[in-house]
């Protein structure tokens, strides 16, 4: 009988990690397929949006990790994108790639939320040397935002926000908020979330988790049909990214 020797056993393969995702919001063809191939080739996952309106409503979508942003742009300018996303997604971060390089242009555009902004024209390796360090930095940075969907937390400033609007909580329901999206996807039990968040206080037969569950759904749900926060049955409670 073969007995398995070492070259026999199953290779372990280590997990594989997502690419770093970058979104190239650029107009102009040649540049954005020479930005296609070139940081594709660097090792990111690439998608290109040709206009501002499709950019903007990609780059607050799921699974971006970084914008590379020109500034003149049909449909939405740049400087428009730029504001939302610093309003509503303020942790991702945005290079500006631009032909606009007058000091005024590059003061506004860092005030206005970009992390770094270059010049057209550019060298490829050193827009990937800065992408790479703004991913670095993003990564490293200590979480002060939880998203998930159109909804973000700022842990901070215990503001909350649907869309860009202010959702009103009070100190409870955004403690509750926060433990929903921490454990997103998850289904979390009444008992898990009596402990987590009222700290085991209440008798645990109480129907308080119910009651609060019921306020944050009204306060988010904002007169939408659709709810972020999904009852499973006889189990307790999920926090689902697409509702």
């Amino acid at each position: 009988m073969h007995s398995l020797s070492h070259s026999d056993a199953p290779t372990r393969l280590a997990p594989v990690r997502p690419l770093p995702h970058v979104l190239v919001v650029e107009d102009e063809s040649g540049i954005a397929d020479f930005l296609q191939r070139g940081l594709t080739a660097a090792g990111f996952g690439v998608e290109v949006a040709r206009d501002g309106v499709s950019g903007e409503t990609r780059a607050l979508g799921d699974g971006v990790d970084l914008v590379v942003l020109d500034l003149m742009l049909p449909g939405r300018s740049g400087s428009e994108i730029l504001a939302t996303l610093t309003e509503r997604r303020p942790q991702l971060p945005v290079i500006i790639l631009t032909a606009r390089g007058a000091l005024r242009d590059r003061i506004s555009g860092l005030d206005g939320g970009a992390r770094d902004y270059l010049v057209k024209p550019f060298a490829l390796a050193e827009l990937v040397a800065r992408i790479r360090a703004q991913l670095r930095s993003a990564r490293d940075a200590p979480a002060t935002h939880l998203q998930g969907g159109d909804i973000d937390v700022d842990l901070l400033a215990r503001s909350v926000r649907r869309a860009g609007q202010p959702v009103r909580l009070s100190a409870t329901e955004f403690d509750l908020l926060v433990f929903l999206m921490r454990n997103r996807e998850r289904v979390i039990s009444r008992e898990q979330i009596l402990r987590a968040v009222w700290r085991s206080e209440h008798d645990p037969g109480t129907n308080i988790v119910d009651v609060y569950m019921g306020y944050l759904r009204r306060k988010l749900g904002q007169g939408r049909a659709n709810t972020p926060i999904v009852t499973v049955r006889s189990v307790g409670y999920r926090f689902d990214d697409h509702p």
